[in-house]
């Protein structure tokens, strides 16, 4: 297919803040793509916008990008790293610094969903009878709530259920039953940003009422609902501890914490247990409870593949975060997926605080066979890409294969 015309605008995304959304014209169709924002980030991160700020990107897309691709055609992936290959002309920092990572992403994102027809998973994975569990946030604290609690997020993972919807059911049902035991000790937000419940309670509270809640619904199905964090340890350090409102930890007593917090409350997954230059503190929690618990890096990584090299060459993880738009590239995001699963770390793919209603990470996650997606439980962004995901597993039931396999 042949672009005809790609044009950039403003959108709000579900934090309020300004995102970019880019749609793309071709002689077959459009596609759309926009890309979101973090509140939590790593210093390793690319930049969202230019210094000059959204509107920058914009006119770069409008008035340039517009002009420089028309007629430039699309049939395969590789197309995507041709035109990565020329967004590099205009910008050569590793951060993208004058264009911003989030422009890149947005325009990426809009060339698979044009490429596809709206089906990224069939058309680079029509065969597949995969489908990723979803990762949910139910109550939070952290960057993502004032004054909250300091752990993050309190999440929801069931990698044994028989399907995406009755793993994303269970994380809805378990987030509304939550309501009645918190709601006296919920904070004047009531909700966090990714919309989980945001209770003035300390970390062992929210786990006593988290662990009853999961325990009784977990009587009602054939399959587990599990805990985990993401403590977001980054936003705890100080230089030389890690500072909660309770408490004032060193690196040694941080990971005899987290320690104890697994074996306590069973958790399967910890992301983010350490601050984000620790690989030895990561490898040391992993050497401890690895076995049983999925010690993922998001901080640590940033999607970046000499992070993870580092991460793998001091077995510090074996689980990973992807967020597309912390690399501003798909191309080097799928080089991350890519090493990950050949060296058996799990890759986890994962929505920002700041999300849009774009669904391509949904897609994605099955056209890559990701065996995790992070997407949230509650809001209108949160919920786009888990009815997504809903839809994709219908089709694949039903063998509605129809896109061509390259």
């Amino acid at each position: 297919m042949i672009i005809k015309e790609i044009k950039a605008k403003k959108i709000k995304n579900s934090r309020k803040q300004n995102a970019i959304q880019i749609l793309i014209k071709t002689d077959q169709g459009t596609g759309i793509g926009s890309a979101p924002s973090g509140s939590s980030k790593s210093k390793k991160e690319v930049i969202d916008f230019p210094k000059q700020g959204i509107d920058k990107s914009i006119e770069f897309v409008n008035s340039k990008l517009n002009k420089e691709l028309e007629n430039f055609q699309i049939s395969e992936w590789d197309d995507i790293k041709r035109v990565e290959e020329i967004l590099r002309e205009h910008d050569m920092s590793e951060r993208w610094e004058k264009i911003g990572g989030n422009t890149v992403v947005a325009l990426e994102f809009a060339l698979l969903q044009t490429l596809s027809k709206g089906s990224i998973w069939s058309f680079f994975n029509p065969l597949t009878d995969k489908m990723p569990r979803p990762l949910g946030n139910c109550v939070g604290g952290g960057k993502h709530v004032k004054n909250g609690t300091d752990i993050q997020e309190f999440l929801l993972l069931s990698l044994n259920a028989d399907s995406f919807s009755s793993a994303a059911l269970a994380n809805k049902k378990i987030h509304k039953n939550l309501k009645k035991p918190l709601k006296k000790h919920l904070l004047k937000e009531k909700m966090t940003d990714e919309g989980a419940w945001a209770p003035d309670l300390n970390t062992e509270e929210i786990l006593d009422i988290l662990t009853k809640v999961v325990d009784d619904y977990n009587k009602k199905i054939n399959f587990k609902v599990n805990i985990g964090l993401d403590i977001a340890a980054d936003s705890l350090w100080d230089g030389k501890h890690y500072v909660y409102k309770d408490r004032k930890l060193t690196k040694k007593e941080q990971i005899k914490y987290v320690v104890e917090l697994i074996e306590k409350y069973n958790l399967v997954y910890v992301e983010d247990p350490l601050e984000e230059n620790d690989f030895s503190g990561f490898a040391e929690l992993k050497k401890k409870v690895g076995h049983r618990c999925i010690i993922c890096g998001d901080d640590l990584i940033a999607t970046n593949i000499k992070n993870l090299e580092k991460a793998i060459s001091k077995n510090s993880i074996n689980g990973v975060i992807i967020k597309p738009n912390q690399i501003g590239s798909l191309i080097k995001m799928k080089e991350a997926i890519d090493l990950a699963k050949k060296e058996k770390i799990y890759p986890v793919i994962s929505h920002r605080s700041g999300e849009t209603e774009d669904t391509t990470i949904s897609q994605l996650s099955v056209a890559f066979n990701l065996p995790v997606i992070k997407c949230g439980i509650y809001g209108k962004e949160r919920e786009a890409k888990i009815n997504e995901l809903k839809k994709i597993e219908k089709e694949i039931k039903k063998g509605k294969i129809t896109s061509k396999h390259l």
